[in-house]
């Protein structure tokens, strides 16, 4: 029982943290119209920016603002190429993947090669705490306190934004139909870069609850990452908000669980054979593809 309390607690901790990266790729993919599998690897990008400032200074107010400026300016410093591609290629989702994927591996070959000479960095014992609670097997890290609540607040501001506020309603619009939205004097680009700052702030904070929980980054975390945060998405139905926050904390209990009951690593196979799965059975997803 007590390994199954412990691995509970990781998976949603673990979860969280997949249901902040897959808010804001479904964002992404029902405002801007675009998938953008290079967002886990800004949010890595992020870690890493976190750690330098760490490094530097060791103030925590400036980790956190190097975090989520370094998140927000690379999500707004992408968005022209996107919007320049839906213009040529008139929205098409295949032709913003491709250049997404693009962007992932450039960034990925600048952290690989110019930062810490490629090796993974690990975050000191300072940032990354020790253990609130521990009980027998039972422990619970200031990690995964901060993943667990830190997301569920994060996330319940963004679906407060999008179903509450003006803005939301914008969004809900232009996700509907983006030329009707434009017709009824919705200002689709404005409304479209805020998404992105949105989506920043959210790989920002995702960044710093990463950094806490696994106490480590490195330049091919955001691939591995990028693959189950798709693989949420397609399970959830692709653009699914409240889907993708469901699939998530349950991937990452699933996860947790095989690494607590099943040898070897089989828990990098769950979330790909759930998607073929899905993808056979009901290629929507679970919950649809809706807003």
């Amino acid at each position: 029982m007590e390994i199954f309390i412990a691995q509970l607690i990781s998976g949603l901790a673990l979860g969280s943290i997949y249901v902040l990266l897959v808010t804001g790729f479904n964002l992404m993919y029902l405002v801007a119209r675009i998938i953008q599998f290079a967002y886990p690897q800004i949010v890595v990008a992020s870690m890493y920016a976190c750690w330098w400032v760490l490094q530097l200074s060791g103030n925590i107010f400036l980790v956190i603002l190097a975090g989520l400026s370094t998140s927000v300016i690379l999500n707004i410093l992408v968005e022209p190429v996107f919007r320049k591609i839906n213009r040529i290629h008139n929205v098409d989702i295949n032709a913003s993947f491709i250049a997404s994927m693009g962007i992932a591996m450039i960034m990925m070959d600048i952290m690989s090669h110019s930062i810490n000479y490629g090796f993974p960095v690990s975050f000191p014992a300072k940032w990354v705490g020790g253990n609130i609670l521990s009980s027998g097997l039972i422990t619970v890290s200031h990690g995964q306190m901060f993943a667990l609540f830190g997301g569920f607040i994060a996330v319940s501001i963004v679906f407060y934004i999008v179903y509450h506020t003006n803005q939301g309603r914008f969004f809900r619009a232009i996700a509907e139909n983006r030329f009707v939205a434009s017709l009824v004097g919705i200002p689709v680009i404005r409304t479209s870069l805020f998404s992105y700052f949105i989506v920043g702030l959210l790989g920002g904070f995702s960044a710093l609850l990463f950094s806490m929980l696994i106490g480590s980054a490195s330049p091919w975390l955001g691939e591995f990452v990028a693959l189950k945060m798709l693989a949420i998405s397609i399970v959830s139905g692709l653009g699914n908000l409240q889907g993708g926050l469901v699939c998530g904390l349950l991937l990452g209990i699933i996860e947790t669980m095989a690494v607590g009951y099943i040898s070897g690593s089989w828990s990098n196979v769950i979330a790909f054979v759930l998607m073929l799965v899905v993808i056979l059975i009901r290629p929507q997803g679970l919950f649809g593809i809706k807003m």
